[in-house]
């Protein structure tokens, strides 16, 4: 495993980090306490080491799945949670961004992981006056200083959300949480570089495009309804898996799993610190932390016509 400092928090994190939406229950499957610590358990020996996760994947159900499987070594891992929202059901969520809401949200994720603290904590696709609040930053700066946070980001919700990103430092966050794969470029236009300016650690959600750019998905392909990707246009779906095959066939090289291939290629970039790539087994966590080892030159990353 490789490790990158996540920009100014000082934080050294694995270069794959560990996605747990899925332990919602909003990605086909349900999960037991047993599959969850064999996940963290492969992930302990591939030397991953960043968990993000968020308040509503479940209601607080993925904290709790965490806050177990990691209770015996906490202080090992790089622990990232959100707040902004909370689940009534499968992709079912009412938004709470007051700043007495998100303290009671704060106190209900540090008891649902079992810990006193939380290293990242990141403002959910937050918008207008959910962001502009200074009442709420003042707040989340109290639980800074009295240690129960220890970093603040943001997760924006659009990739292009160059406002947030560039008030980041004013408000105090010291990391961007942001879609990005070889299927969705956005960021790299103004995004990674006022990150790199303010030298804001980037956490790359979605890197495999849903798992479309895993490979294992062909056009044509269905999911089941209690998958989130059922809810997505089935005409994007059959555009983007057949710009997937092209891909596939033009820029992945011989012999190297397409998965793998598509979470190096986002760490490419210089601006990136830690792809946070979703897992449902123990095997598809050691194959994600195999792409830390693909040599794959960093560049800037020039606009592609796909």
């Amino acid at each position: 495993m490789k490790y990158r400092t996540l920009g100014k928090t000082g934080l050294d994190v694995s270069v794959i980090g560990l996605g747990t939406w899925q332990f919602g229950g909003e990605w086909g499957q349900d999960y037991t306490q047993l599959e969850v610590d064999d996940i963290f358990e492969k992930a302990r020996e591939t030397g991953i080491n960043l968990i993000d996760t968020a308040e509503c994947y479940g209601d607080h159900l993925s904290e709790e799945f965490i806050g177990r499987a990691i209770e015996k070594d906490r202080d090992q891992w790089v622990l990232a949670t959100k707040f902004g929202h909370q689940f009534h059901g499968l992709y079912e969520r009412t938004r709470h961004f007051k700043p007495e809401e998100v303290q009671q949200q704060l106190e209900d994720s540090l008891r649902s992981l079992r810990t006193d603290y939380i290293d990242l904590y990141q403002l959910h696709s937050g918008v207008g006056e959910e962001f502009d609040n200074d009442k709420l930053w003042t707040m989340l700066d109290k639980q800074v200083k009295e240690g129960k946070i220890r970093h603040i980001g943001l997760s924006i919700g659009k990739n292009d959300n160059i406002y947030q990103t560039n008030k980041s430092s004013e408000i105090g966050s010291e990391a961007i949480q942001v879609v990005y794969n070889r299927l969705d470029r956005t960021p790299e236009e103004e995004v990674f570089p006022s990150c790199e300016d303010q030298n804001l650690g980037v956490l790359a959600r979605v890197p495999m495009a849903s798992g479309y750019l895993s490979g294992k998905y062909k056009p044509g392909a269905t999911f089941a309804e209690n998958d989130v990707r059922h809810r997505h246009d089935q005409e994007e779906t059959r555009r983007k898996l057949a710009t997937v095959a092209e891909l596939e066939k033009n820029e992945v090289p011989e012999g190297v799993p397409m998965a793998q291939w598509a979470l190096a290629w986002c760490l490419k970039h210089p601006a990136v610190t830690c792809v946070i790539p979703g897992c449902k087994n123990p095997e598809q966590v050691e194959s994600n932390a195999k792409a830390a080892e693909l040599e794959m030159v960093k560049t800037n990353h020039p606009q592609a016509t796909v």
